[in-house]
C-alpha cells in the first residue's frame, strides 16, 4: 500500500478560491511533511486556515480540512506559497538534518553516467567522488562534519534546500527528495 501524507503545512489560503477561476471554493495550497507533496486542500465549511499552520490530512477525521483535491501543479504555486515554501524547506531540512546527512552517506549512482550527488547545485564528478571517498573512510555524522572533511564542497544545507526547492517548482527528471 502506498504511503501517503498525514499531516500538511499551510503555505497559503485562498479564501475565496482562485480568482480566475470562477469558483468560490476557498483553497489552501499546503505541503506535506513526510513526502514534501505539494497540494490543494479543500477546507471544512467556516474554517480559516493560517500560514504555516500544520494540519492533519490523514485517512482519519479531519477537524479542518474537508477533502483534498489533489496535487497543487507547480504553476498555480501563488507568491505567498514560494515564499512560505522557502522557509518550510529551510527549517525542515534543518529538523531533519540527519534524514539529509544520510543521504550523503547513502547516495547511489542512477545510471553508468550520473550519480545521485551530482544532481545536487553545485556539485560536479570532483565533489562527488571526494564525498564517496570520505564516506568509506567512516559515515557524515552532521552537515557540519561534511563540510569540514571536504573542504572545496559547496554548503550541504543550503545544496539541499536549492534542490528540494527546484524538485517543488521546476520540471526535472529525477527527484532525490520530493513526491
Amino acid at each position: 500500500m502506498e504511503e501517503k501524507e498525514e499531516t500538511a503545512v499551510v503555505l497559503d489560503f485562498l479564501p475565496n478560491g482562485y480568482p480566475l477561476e470562477g469558483r468560490m471554493i476557498p483553497i489552501a495550497q499546503a505541503i506535506g511533511s513526510k513526502f514534501f507533496t505539494l497540494l490543494e486542500l479543500v477546507p471544512r465549511r467556516g474554517v480559516s486556515l493560517q500560514l504555516k499552520e500544520e494540519i492533519y490530512i490523514g485517512s482519519g477525521k479531519r477537524d479542518k480540512i474537508s477533502y483534498i483535491l489533489g496535487r497543487l501543479p507547480k504553476e498555480k504555486l501563488t507568491e505567498t506559497a514560494k515564499l512560505e515554501l522557502q522557509e518550510f524547506i529551510a527549517s525542515m531540512v534543518s529538523n531533519q538534518e540527519a534524514r539529509f546527512v544520510d543521504f550523503f552517506n547513502k547516495a547511489e549512482p542512477i545510471n553508468t553516467r550520473l550519480h545521485q550527488l551530482e544532481l545536487l547545485p553545485g556539485f560536479g564528478k570532483k565533489h562527488m567522488q571526494a564525498v564517496i571517498q570520505e564516506r568509506i573512510n567512516k559515515p557524515f555524522g552532521s552537515f557540519e562534519d561534511i563540510k569540514k572533511r571536504i573542504k572545496s564542497i559547496p554548503d550541504p544545507k543550503k545544496v539541499i534546500e536549492k534542490r528540494l526547492l527546484e524538485e517543488l517548482t521546476e520540471k526535472v527528471k529525477y527527484k532525490l527528495f520530493a513526491g
